[in-house]
């Protein structure tokens, strides 16, 4: 439960900060303080401070232009994300009986996020099939970690990205950071937050059958 605790704080804490960094953009010639981004950044980690601060404080001096532009293009990336994955999990359903088809697209659409995903699979479906969600998400982080210099030399940049899901924003992001380089920080981040916001949202569908 700690460490589950400290995941959903550091996510909280992260996403004020962003909302923050956005009121103070509106506001022209404001200079937001380095102390604050750090700060917030840094209950992700040491991986995530030392490679993403500055490319934060870059998107925070570039303005709310750029902020849009990375929304647009993360857009395609997210959804190839959560389309390729609840396209597997449909595909794999069919090698594993005695379950129904939104059973277990509710378990893929996870994306790894398993503190919430298999709370709510619980609730939803009982402890059998959260038990399942909580350890099908934490293989797929293990496997991002693991896999992610595997992925960039023959799949490109994006892949691990995609197999990250909505750990790109936290726990994957250092290794992402260190395989696909700086340039590809921020699009993890916002690429987390978009697919992290629509867990609940799938899950909850797909269990609602």
């Amino acid at each position: 439960m700690q460490v589950v605790g400290a995941r959903l704080l550091g996510r909280a804490h992260v996403i004020a900060v962003i909302q923050d960094a956005q009121h103070q953009w509106l506001k022209p010639g404001v200079d937001i303080g380095e102390e604050k981004l750090p700060q917030g950044v840094g209950l992700l980690g040491r991986g995530l401070m030392n490679d993403g601060t500055n490319a934060l404080l870059a998107l925070v001096d570039d303005g709310l232009g750029v902020l849009l532009m990375l929304v647009a293009l993360n857009h395609g990336q997210h959804r190839a994300c959560e389309l390729g994955t609840l396209t597997a999990t449909a595909i794999a359903s069919a090698a594993m009986p005695g379950r129904s088809l939104t059973d277990w697209l509710a378990v893929g659409s996870g994306f790894g996020y398993y503190s919430l995903s298999s709370i709510l699979i619980t609730q939803y479906r009982g402890p059998e099939l959260g038990t399942i969600a909580l350890l099908a998400n934490i293989i797929r982080e293990v496997i991002t970690l693991l896999g992610a210099p595997l992925m960039v030399r023959y799949f490109g940049p994006l892949a691990p990205i995609s197999s990250g899901g909505a750990t790109t924003m936290d726990t994957t992001l250092p290794i992402i950071t260190r395989t696909s380089g700086q340039d590809f920080v921020i699009l993890s981040l916002f690429h987390g937050f978009l697919v992290d916001f629509s867990v609940p949202f799938l899950v909850s569908f797909f269990c609602s059958f």
